[in-house]
C-alpha cells in the first residue's frame, strides 16, 4: 500500500511528495526532526517531543512552519489514513529553499520552512525480541559537533557508528569523549551498579531524550536510586547491567560492551523492570 505523507500543508501519496533540490535540509543538513512512537494506534510522549522540537527550532533561530500548532492533528490523521497500529511517525522541519545555495541563513520573513511527516509501520513494536536477548555494544570516539542537545538531521556519524558496530558483530555503539561515555548513536546510555542507575547528566554534550526523562521519572517513582554523572567504558564493563533508551526502542538491555560480558550475559532485572513500567505508564498516557 502506498503511504500517505504530509508535506507543507498537503496529504499526498508518498510517490507524489517532492522537495526542492535547493532545500537547506538537503544542501546543509539545516533541519531538525522528531520521531514519535505509536502503540495501539496512539501517540507515545507526544507532548515531550513537541516541546523538544520547539526548543530545537529556537536554538537554531529557525522559523516555525505555519502548521506547527496543528501537529497533533496531523500525526493523528497520518495514523488513521495509514492504518498504523504500532509504528513510528517521523517529522522533519528544515529552513526551506530560499533559492540558490548560500551559507548565509535566508530571511525567515521571506522563506517558509519545509515540513514533512511520514509513518513507518512496525507491528509488535513493543515486543521486540532484542529486549529479551539484549544488545552487544562497541565503543567509538565521539567526533560529532558540540550541540548534540539539538536534534538535527546531521546523522552521518551516528550512521557510521552503527555500521562500525555491525562490522564488529555488535548491535550498536556508545560514543566516548574525554574518556567518558556520552551516549549511544541514537539513544541515551545507562549502567547499573549495586542497584543504582547511572547516566550522564544533561548538557550540550547529549540529546535531552524524551524517553530518558520518562524512564528516570518512572525509576524514581519506583524508589530506584538514580545518579547523573559521567562514567567510563571500563566502569561500564564492571557494571551489573546496562541499557539504552530511545523513542523507538523504549528501554533496551545491554549485555556486552567491547567484548566484556555484563553479569550473566542476559538482560538484568533493573532494565527489564524499567521497560515494563515505562511501557505500562506510556500506554496509560498515550493520546
Amino acid at each position: 500500500m502506498t503511504r500517505t505523507v504530509y508535506l507543507n500543508g498537503e496529504y499526498l501519496p508518498e510517490t507524489e511528495a517532492k522537495v526542492s533540490i535547493f532545500d537547506r535540509g538537503f544542501l546543509m543538513a539545516d533541519g531538525v526532526y522528531e520521531v514519535t512512537s505509536v502503540l495501539g494506534g496512539k501517540l507515545i510522549d507526544f507532548e515531550g517531543h513537541a516541546k523538544r522540537l520547539e526548543r530545537s527550532l529556537n536554538e537554531l533561530d529557525m522559523k516555525k512552519p505555519a502548521a506547527f500548532d496543528d501537529l497533533l492533528e496531523i500525526h493523528r490523521e497520518l495514523v488513521r489514513v495509514n492504518e498504523i497500529e504500532d509504528g513510528l511517525i517521523y517529522l522533519q522541519i528544515t529552513r526551506g529553499s530560499p533559492g540558490d545555495r548560500d551559507f548565509v541563513f535566508p530571511d525567515p520573513e521571506t522563506t517558509e520552512p519545509t515540513l514533512v511527516l511520514f509513518t513507518q509501520n512496525k507491528p509488535g513494536l513493543a515486543d521486540n525480541p532484542a529486549a529479551k536477548k539484549g544488545m552487544k555494544i562497541i565503543s567509538i570516539e565521539d567526533v560529532r559537533w558540540g550541540r548534540r542537545d539539538i536534534k538535527t538531521v546531521q546523522l552521518l556519524y551516528p550512521s557510521m557508528g552503527k555500521m562500525m558496530a555491525k562490522k564488529a558483530g555488535a548491535d550498536d555503539a556508545w560514543l566516548v569523549e574525554d574518556g567518558h561515555v556520552t551516549e549511544g548513536t541514537s539513544n541515551n546510555a545507562y549502567i547499573v551498579k549495586n542497584g543504582k542507575i547511572i547516566t550522564r547528566a544533561l548538557s550540550n554534550d547529549i540529546l535531552h531524550g524524551i524517553t530518558r526523562a520518562a524512564v528516570l521519572r518512572c525509576a524514581k517513582e519506583a524508589q530506584m536510586e538514580v545518579e547523573e554523572r559521567n562514567f567510563t567504558i571500563a566502569e561500564a564493563q564492571e557494571a551489573d547491567e546496562a541499557f539504552v533508551t530511545s523513542a523507538s526502542a523504549f528501554v533496551m538491555p545491554v549485555v556486552e560492551i567491547d567484548g566484556a560480558q555484563l553479569g550473566d550475559g542476559v538482560p538484568g532485572p533493573v532494565a527489564n523492570r524499567l521497560r515494563e513500567i515505562y511501557l505500562e505508564e506510556s500506554l496509560k498516557k498515550a493520546i
